[in-house]
């Protein structure tokens, strides 16, 4: 379908991607895809115990250990709060 003369913008919701260590807090719950997923892109979701990624930001994702000690980079921040 092709659409003449209308510009349309989609918003998308703050969901933050995990590049960046300001956005990432201890006790956030997170989507992060591990070492040996990384080719399926398979995601695992948890509560961010420790940041284990020292640079402000990262291309790949923010490097975070979650309850139970699964470490992985961070693709989806859903929520910041801290418990």
């Amino acid at each position: 379908m092709k659409r003449k003369g209308k510009l349309f913008l989609f918003f998308f919701d703050k969901m933050k991607d995990g590049t960046q260590l300001k956005d990432i807090k201890v006790g956030a719950r997170v989507a992060v895809v591990q070492k040996y997923h990384q080719r399926s892109g398979e995601l695992t979701e948890g509560v961010i115990t420790r940041i284990l990624t020292k640079s402000p930001k990262h291309t790949h994702g923010i490097k975070v250990m979650l309850e139970g000690g699964i470490v992985g980079r961070v693709k989806n921040i859903y929520d910041s709060s801290t418990t």
